[in-house]
């Protein structure tokens, strides 16, 4: 009502207009106005004009723009530049391309301010092949020495991965004339590049010249130290960030809780994410994959649920990162509820999330939804097809693994090293030596080199079946150096064949590695507890006890309607534990009815697996079980996981529970998954 008063005044100026462009709140205020200038003869005012095309733009109307842009019999450069400029603020690259083509039909000649939209548009569609030919344009016309067209190029090169032109740009200003536009542009471009060193030395230098980063500048510098997960200098930068007063600067805020969370400081970046008030999706999937990577698979979830709730939509990262951690917590109730969210949203077909979910249901106990997974999945790549072979690899199911990479073969899939580790961790699983063997050698001709973890696998696998002069052979002529996992299968090996000699070897070898791991000492008492050198035991566990190092508490978890209950040695605490322990007593007795009787070096023979467990009844499977029993209705499958490897004693009594009171018994220890039935193990006793 303001604007009509006014016009009504006989007040007709241009400067007018101009700020009532300016102060317009509204579309439809600019369309009065546009009117309004077509009856007081000012539709071809080139400032009003371009004034109306940049106010159009930013209210994301640039039909409207384009239309008062057309009206104009003979644009100049600046319509021109208003017109380019709102296309590729909206990531309208093509059309602010295109624009730019007529703009040189029209002779029209570019200015500082055409080039670094044009730039930004070249960056956007990676075209640079034109962005070369823009670059040239820029030269030609002099503008090389512009902060802003500086900017655009290095951006655009960086974009399209040519650090050797960006590094070159930036080089050829000299160094006066290089601000902290031109400084912060080389810091992104080589942090969003993968070289995080690079980054931080331009940014020492630019330091040493006394430039003052701005935050862009800053967030560039910690993406740096996240990937090399320096969270020492990742601090100090958080300290600069507040002596700036800029920690409320919401990109230094998302760039602050990513670094957090992936270097596990997972409780500073929770305090970071309280700080935003409507975080966005880059954060939410800061936080969900920081959790899933730390170990909170939970949290993860719950905040996978939370940021549903609020309606924010996941993309691939949260999707992957949820299903991650539904993996890691082992919940095949929680699993099946990820796979159908999946199933009702956009990337049902996403074939990276359908190897995902398959590597979810393996690591939660169904082999039988994996592969259900696995059938539906039409778009079946390498990725697709090793997820599967990995899957049966972790339950042992050896003949399934080799008969589906049959399939995949004949499919003309080449396989890749994820695919060969899940044949010979089949094949390891299962004792098959000859098929493990040939997999490992077939991995040359596919000019495929094999890592640590296919080398311990082929260790595990010779050693466990007794040919440990073959497998200490083989570490010999490896091409790289062995690793922890290496030498701790040809350990375990050698514990279980009493190999004292190679195993010391081999013992040796870990320590000189990883001197602080408890494993290493507690295999090596393990192997002297086996051979019955009970001098050798109280050596280990002196020098254990010289280092402060303790063995791991047996821990275990049930899965009941889709919680998980988890239970230690010892622990008296859960409300229904009397119940608990009536149900132990009895399966103790049933045990006793059936026959059975323990192994009496048990405690020997396994002295990591909860040795300070008293009696057999009193390991956390035990009890577990016990729980799973009371808790849910007869023929219910119990799914249970446990923080070390199954004892000896705990599998051969757990393959008689099963049969004594005709449940399946799922158990998940930290080698594989083991499935009870009927008075037998998926394993064959081969573990």
């Amino acid at each position: 009502m303001f604007m009509f008063d006014v016009a009504n005044s006989g007040i007709h100026s241009d400067s007018l207009y101009a700020s009532l462009i300016d102060s317009s709140t509204h579309k439809p205020h600019l369309r009065q106005i546009h009117a309004r200038l077509f009856v007081l003869g000012l539709q071809f005012s080139g400032f009003l004009i371009t004034k109306l095309i940049h106010a159009s733009s930013s209210f994301g109307d640039i039909c409207f723009a384009r239309k008062v842009f057309d009206e104009l019999p003979l644009p100049q450069i600046f319509p021109w530049n208003a017109i380019i400029t709102g296309y590729s603020r909206n990531n309208l690259f093509q059309d602010a391309l295109l624009m730019y083509s007529k703009m040189q039909l029209a002779r029209v000649s570019p200015d500082s301010f055409t080039f670094p939209h044009l730039l930004k548009a070249c960056s956007g569609l990676s075209y640079l092949q034109m962005g070369r030919l823009v670059h040239a344009q820029v030269f030609r016309l002099g503008f090389e020495a512009d902060g802003f067209v500086q900017n655009g190029l290095i951006a655009l090169y960086a974009k399209c991965r040519r650090m050797g032109s960006a590094r070159a740009v930036f080089e050829g200003l000299p160094m006066s004339e290089r601000t902290v536009v031109s400084w912060t542009a080389i810091v992104s471009a080589c942090a969003q590049n993968g070289e995080p060193v690079e980054a931080l030395e331009i940014f020492s230098q630019m330091r040493k010249m006394d430039v003052k980063p701005d935050w862009i500048a800053l967030v560039s510098v910690l993406n740096a130290f996240t990937c090399l997960q320096d969270l020492e200098q990742g601090r100090a930068v958080h300290g600069s960030v507040v002596k700036m007063g800029l920690e409320t600067e919401p990109d230094l805020l998302i760039s602050l809780n990513t670094m957090y969370a992936k270097c596990g400081q997972v409780e500073i970046a929770k305090i970071l994410f309280g700080k935003m008030k409507s975080p966005n999706l880059i954060l939410w999937n800061a936080m969900i994959s920081g959790y899933a990577k730390n170990g909170y698979a939970k949290d993860a979830i719950d905040t996978f649920h939370e940021m549903i709730n609020k309606g924010v939509k996941p993309d691939t990262i949260s999707i992957t990162s949820a299903i991650s951690a539904c993996a890691q917590v082992g919940s095949l109730e929680q699993a099946r509820w990820m796979d159908e969210y999946v199933a009702r949203s956009d990337y049902r077909d996403d074939v990276f999330i359908s190897s995902a979910l398959i590597d979810m249901f393996a690591k939660c106990g169904s082999v039988e939804c994996a592969r259900s997974v696995f059938d539906r999945t039409l778009d079946r790549d390498v990725v697709v097809w090793s997820a599967m072979i990995v899957g049966y690899g972790l339950h042992g199911r050896a003949r399934e693994a080799i008969s589906l990479y049959r399939a995949m073969e004949r499919g003309g899939v080449q396989p890749n090293d994820v695919t060969f580790l899940g044949l010979l961790m089949a094949c390891n699983h299962s004792g098959l030596v000859r098929e493990g063997w040939w997999f490992f050698n077939r991995m040359t001709d596919h000019k495929i080199n094999p890592q640590q973890q296919h080398f311990a696998c082929v260790i595990d696998l010779l050693g466990r079946a007794g040919h440990l002069d073959q497998a200490y052979e083989v570490i010999k002529c490896m091409p790289i150096q062995p690793g922890v996992t290496v030498w701790g299968a040809l350990l375990s090996a050698c514990k279980k064949h009493r190999h004292v000699s190679l195993g010391e070897y081999a013992a040796q070898q870990l320590f000189l590695i990883d001197p602080t791991n408890t494993g290493h000492y507690v295999q090596l008492s393990n192997l002297y507890a086996a051979a019955r050198l009970w001098d050798r035991v109280a050596e280990v566990r002196v020098i254990m006890k010289e280092k402060g190092l303790s063995k791991d508490v047996g821990c275990s978890w049930v899965e009941v309607r889709g919680r998980l209950e988890a239970f230690r040695v010892g622990d008296k605490s859960h409300p229904r534990y009397e119940e608990i322990e009536r149900q132990v007593e009895w399966i103790e007795n049933k045990l006793k009815e059936s026959g059975f009787v323990a192994y009496k070096d048990a405690s020997l023979h396994d002295l990591n697996d909860e040795e300070a467990e008293e009696t057999l009844c009193s390991h956390s499977e035990r009890i577990a079980i016990a729980y799973g029993l009371i808790c849910t209705p007869q023929g219910t499958t119990l799914r249970i996981t446990k923080n070390l490897r199954a004892c000896v004693n705990c599998h051969a009594a757990t393959k008689v529970i099963s049969k004594l009171v005709g449940r399946e018994i799922v158990v998940r220890d930290t080698n594989r998954f083991h499935h009870f039935k009927d008075g037998v193990c998926s394993c064959g006793d081969y573990w």
